[in-house]
Parts: C-alpha cells; sequence; structure tokens
C-alpha cells in the first residue's frame, strides 16, 4: 500500500517514518516534505502541487491519503 502525508514539518516526518517501517506499506510519499524526508529510505517527497487532482490521484495510483492539521491548542 502506498500513503501520502501531507506536511513538511517534523511532526510529518516522525509519522512517515513510522509508516515506511510497516511491512504492509509500500512506499510513503510526502507532500511538500523537507530535507529530511528526502533522505529517508521508503519515503519520497513529491510537490505539493504536483497533486492538483486531490482525492483523485489517490484513486488512479492506488495511495491512501492522510491529511494532518497543525494541533491546536
Amino acid at each position: 500500500m502506498k500513503l501520502l502525508v501531507i506536511g513538511s514539518g517534523g511532526r510529518e516526518h516522525a509519522l512517515a517514518w513510522k509508516l515506511a517501517r510497516s511491512p504492509r506499506i509500500s512506499r510513503v510519499l510526502v507532500a511538500p516534505g523537507n530535507a529530511g524526508t528526502a533522505r529517508e529510505e521508503g519515503l519520497a517527497n513529491v510537490a505539493a502541487n504536483a497533486i492538483p487532482e486531490g482525492p483523485d490521484h489517490g484513486k488512479r495510483d492506488a495511495v491512501f491519503s492522510c491529511q494532518l492539521e497543525p494541533f491546536r491548542y
């Protein structure tokens, strides 16, 4: 299964890294990602504007989409 994590911060990096460790996950795409996610095995940065179709992209490429929001206190 491929996953799409949306965000560029440390929280998204940590989540994408942990998800990539699962044997059920073949690839984790991070949009837009950061320098750390670019170096991690199993992760791939994707330009945020490279996915203009939004949910339709997930249907076409069999990606489970995960939208992350910043925590609010």
